[in-house]
């Protein structure tokens, strides 16, 4: 099942990003604006995020073996829509990217439904391992180009869309949702208002909309930030974008380990410590060999762990019945997180000439969730955090 879920999340965060390696070229032929480039990557990702409000709801009430088949399927049609009519222009291309945001609720549909899978002291790593499927985005980031040069506009789309179709059909034959899964009785209302209520929902949140949200940013606009800043070409800065998405991925169940064993909170204030201290580098824009490179892959791996983190810190937190709830609204926050600092950075390239504006904003967040981390969150985390003991 966890396999399942996670090929699922994958192939869903693939279509999902589809529009980020080929802003550059949207730009080019479109005659874009640097914040008209930033709006058309960002546009999923905020409707992704704040879909899987209620779609994490939902999954509390049908499970994720109705949901995961339903949300594939439904995003096909964007995928289908952008590649075969949707690319000649600005209002077409934003109303596609909209739709296409579905793809990213299938987030607050994995993390409820793997969770049931799992004992809690096996649900941080469980749930990590999960979150590798935002290694979607490094598939999009190493094809999607490749696939317009072999073929047209419409190529990675279609091929897309046939995967989500076969998976689609695969979800609905063999997923199957955890024995004696907790079934929550009230209302939809009533079951979001009493998550608003719960302390961890917003503690997380918090530190998600810094850590997955800025894993978001970085994956989204890399490209445009490789090709300005470092003159590189569209398929250069696309695969080094791959290239921090995949360090991302590998270490977020690295991070959900290490939760299980030392706690997310102590986690959580290493990984922050360590994205502080790359934006802190990158802001005066370094040569990429060596100190970019070595910044942004040390942000890459700490916004990775400091995912897998926050889920943990969820997974020991949340009541049963309630965690698909609190999935989504802590998704949310992390997918918005995303959607900002993309716009942030056209608006400051364009008015300025240079991101270290930007960057630096990025150093001030990151050690503001340091310090949250440190004192809200620690207090509040000891009767919930309790190392797993080694062996």
């Amino acid at each position: 099942m966890l396999a399942l879920a996670l090929l699922g999340f994958g192939l869903n965060f693939w279509a999902w990003a589809l529009l980020s390696p080929l802003g550059p070229r949207f730009q080019d032929s479109l005659d874009l604006t640097s914040f008209e480039q930033s709006l058309l990557v960002a546009v999923p990702v905020v409707v992704g995020s704040l879909g899987r409000i209620p779609v994490g709801a939902l999954t509390d009430r049908f499970g994720g073996r109705t949901m995961f088949p339903l949300v594939s399927a439904v995003t096909i049609v964007p995928v289908l829509f952008l590649g075969l009519w949707g690319h000649d222009s600005l209002i077409a291309l934003l109303a596609g990217g909209f739709f296409l945001g579905i793809a990213g609720t299938a987030f607050a549909v994995g993390v409820p439904f793997v969770n049931a899978w799992f004992p809690p002291e096996r649900r941080g790593f469980a749930v990590g391992l999960f979150g590798a499927g935002m290694g979607g985005t490094a598939i999009s980031a190493l094809t999607t180009v490749r696939l317009v040069d072999a073929g047209d506009v419409a190529t990675p789309f279609l091929v897309t869309a046939g995967a989500l179709a076969a998976y689609a059909v695969a979800a609905a034959l063999l997923l199957r949702d955890a024995p004696g899964r907790s079934v929550p009785a009230e209302p939809l209302a009533a079951r979001l208002a009493a998550t608003m209520r719960l302390r961890i929902t917003w503690q997380a949140s918090a530190l998600y909309a810094v850590t997955f949200g800025g894993y978001v940013a970085f994956s989204v606009y890399l490209p445009v930030y490789l090709k300005t800043a470092y003159g590189l070409t569209p398929a250069d800065a696309s695969n080094r974008m791959a290239g921090f998405v995949l360090l991302a991925v590998v270490m977020r169940p690295a991070g959900g380990w290490l939760s299980d064993r030392y706690g997310p909170v102590r986690v959580l204030n290493a990984s922050l410590a360590l994205v502080t201290a790359g934006a802190l580098v990158q802001t005066f824009t370094p040569p990429l060999a060596f100190a970019g490179t070595a910044a942004c892959l040390a942000m890459g791996a700490a916004l990775g762990v400091g995912s897998g983190a926050t889920f943990a810190l969820v997974a020991l937190a949340t009541p049963a019945g309630r965690v698909g709830s609190v999935t989504g609204v802590v998704g949310a926050a992390g997918g918005l997180g995303g959607f900002v600092p993309p716009l942030v950075m056209g608006a400051v390239y364009g008015s300025w000439g240079s991101y270290a504006a930007g960057l630096a904003l990025l150093m001030l967040v990151a050690a503001a969730a340091l310090v949250f981390t440190q004192t809200r969150v620690r207090r509040a985390a000891p009767e919930r955090e309790v190392p797993v003991p080694a062996g």
